[in-house]
């Protein structure tokens, strides 16, 4: 039963979505760099939708915790098991 706690227990992010790195992406060249709009400039609203999402993302406790673990030398694996646990980071 200890097992079956366990699973509920576990965050569920882990890493960044390809949505948010396509934003990104998006953002630093202040044009669509994919799909049906590729090469057209961003409007205003489009900007901000990105700008909202991709702070979201970064708000996110796992990814503060991921980050925190990759800058004190641990390995992406270990990095994400770290983000995926709840309460302090240890």
């Amino acid at each position: 039963m200890a097992n079956k706690k366990d699973k509920y227990n576990e965050r569920k992010w882990s890493v960044p979505s390809k949505r948010a790195k396509g934003y990104a992406d998006d953002l630093r060249a202040k044009v669509h760099t994919y799909g049906k709009k590729e090469g057209k400039e961003l409007t205003d609203k489009e900007f901000s939708l990105r700008m909202g999402y991709l702070q979201a993302q970064n708000d996110n406790a796992g990814i503060y915790k991921y980050k925190k673990a990759l800058g004190e030398g641990k390995s992406k694996d270990e990095a994400i098991k770290i983000s995926r646990q709840r309460g302090k980071a240890s």
